[in-house]
């Protein structure tokens, strides 16, 4: 896996908050992080499901549900 350097400026007190409790920056970097693109990718996804949603109700059951039938006896 390749890494890259992100810099960062954060207050002098949260610095000093951050040292005070021995925590490592570069953990709480990647963690924070990768929690925002879940974030954002979840966000993409859901809206995604929306408009398939949106498409979906305007076809009717019964034409799903013929679509689905005819699948099945095509295997």
């Amino acid at each position: 896996m390749d890494y890259i350097t992100v810099p960062a400026e954060i207050s002098k007190e949260l610095y000093n908050k951050i040292r005070k409790y021995s925590m490592s920056i570069s953990d709480i970097i990647r963690r924070s992080l990768g929690k925002e693109a879940r974030k954002s990718e979840e966000k993409k996804i859901k809206k995604s499901l929306n408009d398939a949603s949106r498409i979906l109700r305007k076809i009717p059951a019964e034409e799903i549900a013929n679509a689905i039938r005819l699948s099945r006896e095509e295997r």
